[in-house]
């Protein structure tokens, strides 16, 4: 059984900084593509940053230079670093896996999912 629970949400002021973690069970980490979705009150789920099993990683415009996603297959745990968070990054935020080809930011790509984690950025 696949399983995926991230933790390391929080409450920050604009500027700050928060941690990601997101622990793999139940796949080969080391070969799928994993991947950090957000989606915010009324708004549509949004890809953030994706890390394919190749070392490879691929971020949406509006967090590039500030995100860094990370994998750490001895753990098997796929890591989201937020620096100088905005409160525009405020969302509940999604690790997804999926272990077919073409690592992209589309949702639908996915078939395992976390429950997520809530991020609020205040200005």
């Amino acid at each position: 059984q696949v399983r995926l629970v991230e933790s390391g949400g929080g409450s920050v002021q604009a500027g700050g900084s928060l941690r990601l973690s997101c622990e793999v069970a139940g796949l080969v980490f080391r070969t799928a593509c994993m991947s950090w979705f957000r989606q915010a009150p009324g708004k549509e789920r949004e890809g953030v940053a994706s890390a394919a099993s190749s070392g490879n990683s691929h971020y949406t415009d509006s967090v590039k230079g500030r995100f860094t996603i990370s994998k750490d297959n001895t753990k098997t745990t796929l890591y989201l670093q937020m620096n100088n968070l905005k409160p525009e990054d405020t969302a509940m935020y999604y690790c997804a896996a999926h272990t077919s080809s073409y690592c992209l930011l589309a949702p639908r790509q996915y078939n395992y999912w976390g429950q997520g984690t809530q991020v609020t950025v205040s200005s």
